[in-house]
């Protein structure tokens, strides 16, 4: 199993390191207690809002000592927490924080994290506060406390940038790193991306839910703030990741083209090819993430108005209190439940008796079952799980169509190495058993076609480890991925790496001809000609390449 999401692991592990070491020093419980903090939340409240006054006084070059921050907490304490505290105990807090709490009495701090590309568990230093003497040659010499590059870190952390800002940082640096050619961060930048738009995607998922669940108990300020974060996403990445996913594209071909012998290309070259053909992954991802996106944001419209305009037909409900109205008025007048009857007469009204009309007498009479017998019978007959049985099966019929048709075209493919869909159609109208599991109907054909098109390369060992590590799969629906995964499993021999599918918009169109449909009528199918071309994996006595 590759473990390429733990690069980078001490850098996060020393994120971590600032906030557990802060709480881990605040171990003198029993001088908060005697200043009246007691419970621990006040306490982290304080450090930060002492080191936010640290990074003020640093910001504007002011020196920031002892009795200036026990000055800060007392006028903090007179305002806010209003507790029982005199100057001397302010004091003590004060230096409680500076000199136990963020530097540890003089101590070195260390933070362990594990290095998982070294193997080996790493001491991170931290160090939130450094301090300098002011007129060191005067008699009134005093310490001066700032912040170090760890507390500015650890202050801005707890700050995060605006949502609709996260995607425009990230996309700035990834075309930075792009424009410098440093592939391995614009791969990881591009995961990011890819990230956060799933997790916008995530988040319009679950406000669908509460939506449906109870639309009141999603406000109105989160509905607007999810439709200002959608129309960010929606109008700032399709045309821009498409652009970047041409060049892309058109960088690896040059790499490629200009070393023709694949043995010539240096090692950097290699991975510089391998981390484009995952750049160029990851931006189509992030593409159909993007029309995930627009997809739900306009069920999420329908849904909030919907839900809404509901909650306004109940409200026009009239209702009444049976104990103000009915209960309460007996218990002053009993006698009235002898005019009770008059209440329920609605409720107990018979039908209305028929009358004869003579206009229908002369209509020609036809025969109806009787309305309850007829449902009687509707219900009789319906059996739930044979439905069930059916449609399962229906199902994996469909799949097996799907997986035959794969099959046959990769089963050429791995023959010939790349052909046109022309030649594709060519070996249809020769061979009739493969015309039969490539084309078995006008629906597989197109739906097939379709979806593999919308790629415009399948990295195949990226994508199964992708699909080991999802925890889920709807299995109702066709997947490209899961089929071509499931037939490479079951032909071991066939040593695949990618599968390009390039556009060849200015060729004439491909028409497959006496294609049949659902309904066992014959109809063609026209469709745009693209190339398909296979990647395959030689092993020899070296090291493998990718021809």
């Amino acid at each position: 199993m590759q473990f390429d999401f733990l690069k980078g692991f001490t850098k996060r592990m020393k994120h971590v390191g600032l906030y557990s070491l802060l709480i881990a020093n605040n171990w003198r419980k029993g001088t908060w207690k005697e200043c009246g903090f007691s419970e621990e939340d006040e306490q982290i409240n304080l450090d930060f809002a002492v080191m936010l006054y640290i990074m003020e006084n640093s910001l504007r070059d002011m020196p920031c000592t002892i009795d200036e921050i026990a000055v800060f907490i007392d006028d903090l304490n007179a305002t806010y927490f209003r507790k029982d505290l005199s100057h001397e105990q302010c004091h003590l807090l004060a230096d409680l924080i500076v000199n136990t709490v963020l530097s540890r009495d003089g101590e070195m701090m260390h933070f362990s994290g594990y290095d998982f590309e070294q193997s080996g568990v790493r001491q991170i230093p931290i160090s939130y506060v450094e301090n300098r003497i002011l007129d060191p040659d005067s008699d009134n010499a005093r310490v001066a406390y700032s912040l170090t590059e760890d507390g500015y870190s650890l202050l801005l952390g707890t700050l995060e940038v605006e949502n609709n800002m996260k995607l425009s940082v990230q996309e700035m640096i990834f075309r930075m790193h792009m424009e410098r050619q440093n592939y391995d961060q614009a791969l990881e930048d591009i995961k990011n991306i890819f990230n956060l738009m799933h997790i916008q995607l995530q988040k319009n998922r679950e406000a669908m839910q509460r939506i449906r669940a109870n639309v009141l108990s999603y406000s109105a300020e989160e509905y607007n703030a999810l439709l200002h974060e959608n129309l960010d996403t929606i109008s700032e990445t399709n045309n821009k990741f498409k652009n970047y996913r041409e060049h892309v594209k058109n960088r690896r071909l040059e790499i490629e083209r200009s070393n023709i012998n694949v043995h010539a290309l240096s090692r950097e070259d290699l991975e510089s090819i391998e981390n484009l053909r995952k750049i160029e992954t990851y931006l189509s991802r992030t593409i159909d993430e993007h029309q995930h996106i627009l997809m739900i944001h306009m069920d999420v419209q329908e849904a909030y108005g919907t839900e809404l305009e509901r909650i306004r037909e109940l409200a026009m409900i009239q209702r009444f209190s049976l104990k103000s109205e009915i209960y309460d008025l007996i218990l002053k007048k009993p006698e009235a439940l002898l005019q009770f009857h008059r209440f329920l007469a609605p409720l107990l009204l018979r039908n209305p008796e028929k009358t004869l009309n003579l206009n229908r007498m002369f209509l020609p009479q036809q025969q109806r079952l009787d309305s309850d017998q007829s449902t009687e019978e509707e219900i009789l007959d319906f059996d739930e799980e044979s439905w069930a049985e059916e449609q399962e099966r229906l199902r994996k019929e469909k799949m097996t169509r799907y997986y035959e048709s794969i099959e046959a075209l990769l089963s050429l493919l791995t023959e010939k190495g790349s052909m046109s869909l022309e030649d594709v159609k060519a070996h249809t109208d020769s061979d009739q058993e493969f015309r039969h599991r490539f084309a078995p109907s006008v629906e597989v054909l197109r739906e097939v076609f379709v979806e593999l098109v919308r790629f415009s390369t399948f990295d195949l060992p990226a994508l199964r480890v992708e699909q080991r590590e999802r925890l889920s799969d709807d299995l109702s629906d066709f997947a490209p991925v899961r089929i071509l995964l499931s037939v490479l499993d079951a032909h071991p021999e066939w040593t695949l790496t990618t599968l390009d599918i390039e556009k060849r918009p200015k060729m004439p169109p491909v028409l497959f001809e006496h294609i049949p449909d659902a309904y066992g009528n014959f109809k063609s199918v026209r469709c745009s000609n693209v190339l398909f071309v296979l990647n395959q994996q030689r092993v020899g006595k070296g090291d493998s390449h990718e021809h």
